[in-house]
Order: C-alpha cells, then sequence, then structure tokens
C-alpha cells in the first residue's frame, strides 16, 4: 500500500505530508487565535494537536496546483479560489453533520454566511504559493530523512492515535455516552441518523 503512487507521488509520502501538514496547519491556527483570544487556545477538534482540513487541503491542492508553480499569479489565484470552495464545502458538511461550522466569519467584510470571507480567500492564495514554491520541497526533504521502515510506523502510530482520538470527540459530540447500554447506544444513533438525514432534505 505505501508504495503505491498517485499522481506520481507514493502513498508513503503523501500521507507523510498530510500528517505533517495537519500538524503544521493546527499550530499556525492555534498560535494565531491563541494571539487573538489572548489565552491558549486549541483550534483542533479533538485533543491532539492536528487539523485534518489542512492536510487534505495542502496535499490535494499541491498534486492539483504543482503544474503552475512557475506562474506565480496564476497559482495565486487558482490556489485561493480552490481553498474557499474546499472551506466552504467543509463548512456546509460541518452544518449538516453537527448543526453550526467551527469557524465564524460573520465579522469580517466581504462574508458569506460567516463560513468564507474575501480575507481569507487573500491569505489562501498566499499559502498556496508559499506551499508550492517553498515549503512542500522542505516537506518531502524532511520526511526522506527517515528511514521508509521507521518513517511507516511512525505515520501508522499518529494515525491510529488521532482516530481514536476523533471516535472520541466525534462521540462526545454526538452525545453518545460510553456507559450507556448497547440498546441506549443504537437508538441513540438512530436519533442521530434522522438528525442527521433530516438536515440533508
Amino acid at each position: 500500500m505505501w508504495t503505491r503512487e498517485i499522481f506520481g507521488t507514493d502513498v508513503y509520502h503523501l500521507v507523510s505530508a498530510f500528517i505533517i501538514y495537519s500538524m503544521l496547519g493546527w499550530l499556525v491556527e492555534s498560535i494565531y487565535m491563541s494571539l487573538c483570544n489572548r489565552k491558549l487556545t486549541n483550534r483542533g477538534f479533538a485533543k491532539s494537536p492536528f487539523c485534518p482540513i489542512y492536510g487534505f487541503g495542502a496535499v490535494i491542492g499541491y498534486l492539483v496546483l504543482r503544474p503552475l508553480q512557475t506562474d506565480l499569479i496564476l497559482l495565486y489565484l487558482t490556489g485561493a479560489v480552490m481553498a474557499t470552495a474546499f472551506e466552504f464545502m467543509v463548512g456546509k458538511l460541518m452544518l449538516r453533520l453537527f448543526g453550526e461550522v467551527w469557524w465564524d466569519y460573520n465579522d469580517k467584510p466581504c462574508n458569506y454566511k460567516g463560513i468564507v470571507c474575501l480575507e481569507s480567500t487573500i491569505a489562501w492564495g498566499f499559502y498556496a504559493v508559499f506551499i508550492i514554491v517553498f515549503l512542500h520541497s522542505r516537506v518531502m526533504m524532511f520526511i526522506d530523512r527517515w528511514s521508509f521502515s521507521m518513517g511507516s510506523r511512525i505515520c501508522t502510530l499518529i494515525l491510529v492515535i488521532v482516530t481514536i482520538d476523533y471516535v472520541i470527540q466525534l462521540m462526545n459530540a454526538l452525545h453518545i455516552d460510553m456507559n450507556t447500554n448497547m440498546k441506549e447506544k443504537r437508538d441513540k444513533l438512530v436519533d442521530r441518523y434522522h438528525e442527521f438525514k433530516a438536515r440533508w432534505y
């Protein structure tokens, strides 16, 4: 599995980059929000220092935008539009799943339903240029410092920990008590399913 290639890059490097970008995204956003709030703020959904939206966004963005790396203006514009569309889709999905979005741009000028705003769109363009032109090659160099066997073990361990963390937090978000009996759990899951389904229709 690790050696299978997707768009010219093997799964091992893609997964490793996803993990690194998810952790870097969490770090940058948590520092920024901590400064804004003047207190330590965890911007992740779960307890672990991991924001998968940044991992997915960076990796998918790299795969799609890589051919544009020699045209900085086109790279900037395409990256800004793609990232904004991605942020909007994730926001709408969160509204369907949880009834709320975990960020709020309502106080920003030129925002749409508090999910996307012009300020973020401008920033996404610069992030795209920074990642494609400067950061990604260094991320790959960092990944290659580790042996394949060691790196794949670390990736597996991190993904297992993050998955467990996210499952627990998701159950908490859906108000599923681990101590309730199976029938109550099933009934709550059914109720949540109907609530979820109702949001889509």
